[in-house]
């Protein structure tokens, strides 16, 4: 059997009770480590679990996922992932190999980010298309996902932003050279994604467009969603583009239009209450 466990947003003992009897049955358990982490370490996993945990990282997971159900067919083999497990195309591909090999497979759900977002008080039922947003280089800067955002916008609805991470990347040139080095891990924060959108809407404005979204839209800053330490920041783009909200993971929410329930939880979390006073009340209904 092959178990995909969803481990939720916070530390260790946000596993669910199910999900813990699984893993404890297995003879191997594997860690998905790059489309999401947890506020804790692997070593504070084990000692909760009791097991011995297997790194799984994207390389591993895409190009040697075969050996990983090869074993599922002999034994109870678990997959850990970060939030819920179908919160990645990735793991939709296990599943369906697992079943064209024959191997059965049992899903644990949990908390993810796509739920956990409404502990800034925007009902979940009003928002739209979830868009990622890429850190930017050089020579590469997408804005397809500003599109959608807007999109969202002209419908009323709230749009979430999954924020860029990047854990064992390789340099261009050490990819051409075929040298396993990999760069440290990177986590976009707010500020790094608001001052892209913050780019773009000028970028906009100078090709002739008045962008739905402008600096003054109100957003939602959210870092770290289930752990102890969780923050929540509400107030302009431009605002999000200088708040602290400290360590990774961050997420940021580009409001729509808001009901005048959502607005009052908003400013429970605001930088600045004259923000909402100014600019969210043209979008309320």
């Amino acid at each position: 059997m092959l178990y995909l466990v969803g481990l939720g947003l916070g530390d260790a003992k946000d596993i669910t009770v199910k999900g813990l009897e699984a893993v404890r049955r297995c003879r191997r358990v594997y860690l998905e480590a790059y489309t999401s982490v947890l506020t804790v370490g692997k070593e504070a996993l084990e000692e909760f679990y009791g097991k011995e945990l297997i790194l799984a990282d994207r390389e591993m997971v895409e190009q040697e996922a075969d050996s990983l159900l090869k074993e599922a067919d002999v034994c109870d083999v678990a997959f850990l992932v970060v939030g819920d497990p179908f919160g990645a195309t990735t793991h939709s591909d296990l599943v369906l190999r697992a079943v064209k090999l024959g191997i059965p497979y049992k899903v644990i759900h949990n908390a993810s980010i796509m739920n956990a977002v409404g502990c800034c008080g925007l009902q979940l039922y009003n928002f739209g298309e979830t868009v990622s947003v890429v850190f930017w280089t050089e020579t590469w800067k997408p804005e397809s996902f500003f599109d959608k955002i807007e999109k969202n916008r002209q419908n009323g609805m709230h749009t979430l932003c999954l924020l860029d991470i990047k854990v064992k990347e390789q340099s261009l040139e050490n990819l051409m050279k075929g040298r396993k080095i990999y760069e440290p891990p990177r986590y976009m924060s707010v500020n790094q994604a608001a001052e892209q959108l913050l780019a773009i809407i000028q970028n906009r404005r100078l090709q002739g467009e008045k962008p739905e979204i402008t600096e003054n839209t109100i957003c939602v800053g959210l870092a770290r969603v289930g752990a102890p330490d969780e923050k929540i920041a509400s107030g302009t783009l431009q605002q999000m583009s200088t708040v602290e909200l400290g360590a990774p993971l961050h997420s940021l929410i580009v409001t729509g239009t808001m009901h005048p329930l959502e607005l009052e939880m908003l400013k429970l979390f605001s930088v600045d209450s004259s923000s909402f006073e100014n600019n969210a009340c043209q979008r309320t209904t």
